[in-house]
Order: C-alpha cells, then sequence, then structure tokens
C-alpha cells in the first residue's frame, strides 16, 4: 500500500488533488483509516491515475472524465465530442483575438458615403423559434448566410451576375413583422443581393425571390469586425445616431447591415431636412 503522498509523489497529483478526486468518486482510496482518515493506495491505481491526468489534461470536466471511466466502451465517443467542443471554443477565441486586434488597432469610425441605384434581389430569412428566449444573434447569422447561399445560386443558375455585397434589413411590410421587430422573437429579416442582369434572367427567378429597385442614396455606415452581437449591434447604432450632422438626419428604419466576410457593416440613409421621406 502507499500513503498518500508516497502515492502523490508517484502520480505528479496533490494531495489536495488525490482528496477532490476521491470527494468525487473519481479516484478513491484503496483504504481509508477510520480513525485517522489517513488514505491509502495501490500500485494498480497508479495506472488509473495516469488516465484520469491524461483526460483531464485535455480540459475534460471530472463528471465526463468518470463517466468515461465507468463507461469505458463509451470514452472514445466522449473524447471526440469533447474534442469537437474544444476546438469550437478554440475557433470563437481566435475571433475574439482577431477582433481585439482591430479593434485596439483602428477603432471603427462612421464614413458617410454615396450608394448607387442598383437592381436587388430579396428574399425572406428564416425567422427565430418564438419563445426562443434571448435573441441569438448566431442563428440570426447562420439564417441570413444560408439564405444568402442559397438566393445567389439561383440568380446565377438564371444567368445574373452578383454585382455587390449581400445584406439583411428588417422586414417591415407585415402587422406581424412590424410587431417583432419589437420583441425578443424577432426582428424578421430580408436578405438583399445586387445583381446585374437582363429582363429574361430576372424573369427566370424562382417564385420566392422578388426583384427590386434600390434607390440611389447617401449613407452614414459602420464596420465592426468579427460575428454579431447585441453589443455590437447597440455600439455600431450608437455611433451612426451620435454622428454630428448638420442638415440631415439619419433615417435608422431603413437600416441595413452589409455582410462581409470578416464582420458587419450597419448602414443607414441620410435624409435632407426638408425632403420628404422615401421608402426602399
Amino acid at each position: 500500500m502507499l500513503s498518500i503522498s508516497e502515492f502523490s509523489e508517484m502520480c505528479h497529483l496533490s494531495p489536495q488533488t488525490l482528496r477532490f478526486y476521491h470527494s468525487e468518486g473519481l479516484l478513491v482510496p484503496a483504504d481509508v483509516n477510520e480513525r485517522s482518515g489517513y488514505r491509502s493506495y495501490t500500485f494498480e491505481q497508479v495506472e488509473q491515475a495516469m488516465l484520469i491526468t491524461v483526460l483531464r489534461g485535455t480540459g475534460m470536466s471530472v463528471k465526463l472524465v468518470r463517466r468515461a471511466l465507468d463507461e469505458p466502451d463509451t470514452a472514445p465517443v466522449l473524447l471526440q465530442q469533447h474534442i469537437a467542443e474544444v476546438r469550437r471554443l478554440r475557433q470563437a477565441q481566435d475571433e475574439a483575438i482577431s477582433d481585439a486586434r482591430e479593434f485596439l488597432t483602428s477603432w471603427p469610425e462612421v464614413r458617410r458615403h454615396h450608394v448607387p441605384e442598383m437592381t436587388v434581389v430579396s428574399k425572406s430569412a428564416p425567422a427565430l423559434p418564438a419563445g426562443s428566449g434571448e435573441y441569438d444573434w448566431d442563428q440570426v447569422d447562420a439564417g441570413t448566410n444560408a439564405t444568402v447561399h442559397d438566393v445567389i445560386k439561383a440568380v446565377e443558375a438564371c444567368g445574373a451576375v452578383v454585382s455587390g455585397t449581400p445584406w439583411r434589413t428588417w422586414a417591415t411590410k407585415t402587422a406581424e413583422q412590424k410587431r417583432a421587430n419589437l420583441t425578443m422573437e424577432g426582428p424578421y429579416w430580408l436578405v438583399k443581393i445586387p445583381v446585374t442582369a437582363d429582363e429574361q434572367a430576372l424573369a427566370a427567378l424562382p417564385g420566392d425571390l422578388e426583384v427590386q429597385s434600390f434607390e440611389a442614396r447617401d449613407e452614414l455606415s459602420i464596420f465592426i469586425p468579427g460575428r454579431s452581437s447585441m453589443a455590437k449591434f447597440g455600439t455600431a447604432i450608437s455611433r451612426l445616431l451620435t454622428h454630428p450632422l448638420e442638415t440631415a438626419y439619419l433615417d435608422i428604419s431603413r437600416m441595413r447591415q452589409l455582410l462581409h466576410d470578416d464582420g458587419i457593416e450597419t448602414a443607414a440613409p441620410l435624409c435632407d431636412l426638408d425632403a420628404p421621406e422615401t421608402t426602399d
């Protein structure tokens, strides 16, 4: 039998860690003295301690390691699931590091620019499930990106050419869509793809796609790198609304989000103070 100090030294696990593993049922001593509480281990338990150390070294939780030891047949599957989660977390960390570098190197600034008239093809993106709770920007991005892919595929199949950056904008045609813009279930999004195409190509588009004319306009926009989040959305809107203007106002109701590969550019049209309101 090995004392806890001997076992600790042999396995490179501190006595505190061994006591913790004991309390969690992960590595139970071969014997515990009823009077002194001293723990003793066998040489055979060194192998178990080694396996636990290896699995814990991957970042697996104590609960998951205990399950892998209790159900050896499932251990490879559990490890593979853990590897997938680690890779997902690493990707998220890499994206966060990239965002941090962008923000610290060049803080996003509002810019003013002119957008020419163009033809766009529009399609509704999937709505979030009702009662989904906190607004899920990852799910919104996944839905709009899938819709962009579908629209581009349909457009190119009909002989049209994508001629600009896709964007999404609030859907406000129906009362339900307008209501959703004010709740956690919304907003509903429309995806719009700029295209160059003749009438024959546009007429051949599937029925669930709508061809629209986007009027030329001056805009304020701000690009924020990385994946979408409520904080980034709020920052973009705040920076746009507080940008100083003298003879114009910003129509945030006609906001659009341009879907760049490395981030989102939030833009809204500038309207002359004396000019009548228009709709896209």
